[in-house]
């Protein structure tokens, strides 16, 4: 990105798992002493397994090895397999509505956007599936130098840029507390915000949904009930907050290029590219 970009830093942005993995690299660079990410911004993110979750009721080891050795065994945890747990932890609103509406009654399921974000899954590399269950089963991420990328220890608290933490109200997969504990975890400045409805629909939220509101507060302390109680309601989207917290960690505008890539990083192709095809 840099490269293409002509940057000599970049901003940088994940989701769920994506924040994830999005954190190993950032304390891989400060193991280093690689300052070429400025700021970071997460959303609906769990770094601390500790946390209340629905997700906990998962985390037996017994249930822990034998998801490990299924993923081993085929080379990659299937996508279908990793959208069922995650129904499971709802089965009222994921499973059970469906089975009677669309097999019971033959209706077809209306058409959504969020829905079609939803299905789009992805099969998960069984070496990488070993290390989420890791840091699920023994919280390996939130434990200073107890797990190591690239060579070199991750600790949390080595990351000093400034971070953008998002956690949705209604999040049943992510609970907001538990997301809201990764500000506590990173030693920059941080930001927090809190958007309505749960782990997609307060995540994918654009501009001029007049339902849409988010809380915006006070720089973040220990206790998130606290910062809640101190927080103001805002009517529209988070994603308007995190611009303006984006624009001020960027630098000057300059004019989009004409071409995509650039000579050593050619364009592949349009996108969104074959593999949605397949």
């Amino acid at each position: 990105v840099r490269a293409v970009a002509g940057s000599r830093d970049v901003n940088t942005m994940g989701f769920c798992a994506g924040g994830i993995l999005l954190t190993t690299v950032l304390a891989h660079l400060a193991a280093r002493k690689d300052k070429r990410v400025k700021a970071s911004a997460f959303a609906v993110m769990l770094l601390d397994f500790d946390s209340e979750a629905a997700i906990g009721s998962l985390s037996a080891t017994e249930m822990l090895s034998a998801a490990e050795f299924g993923s081993a065994q085929a080379g990659v945890l299937e996508a279908k397999n990793l959208a069922a747990v995650f129904a499971w932890m709802r089965p009222n609103d994921l499973v059970w509505n469906y089975w009677v509406n669309n097999y019971l009654m033959g209706e077809k399921p209306p058409a959504s956007d969020l829905m079609a974000w939803n299905a789009d899954g992805t099969n998960l590399p069984a070496a990488l599936h070993k290390d989420f269950l890791a840091m699920f089963g023994d919280n390996k991420l939130a434990t200073p130098d107890a797990m190591t990328v690239l060579g070199t220890p991750v600790d949390l608290g080595r990351v000093r840029q400034d971070t953008f933490v998002m956690a949705a109200i209604a999040d049943h997969l992510t609970p907001w507390q538990g997301c809201y504990r990764a500000t506590q975890l990173f030693k920059g400045d941080s930001t927090f915000v809190l958007s309505n409805a749960g782990h997609i629909a307060g995540l994918v939220n654009p501009p001029g949904n007049p339902k849409s509101k988010y809380f915006a507060g006070p720089k973040p302390r220990r206790d998130p009930n606290e910062w809640l109680a101190q927080a103001q309601e805002r009517p529209g989207t988070w994603w308007e907050h995190w611009g303006d917290w984006m624009v001020a960690r960027s630098g000057e505008a300059v004019a989009a290029p004409q071409t995509l890539g650039s000579a050593d990083h050619p364009a592949l192709e349009p996108a969104p590219g074959r593999y949605i095809h397949t």
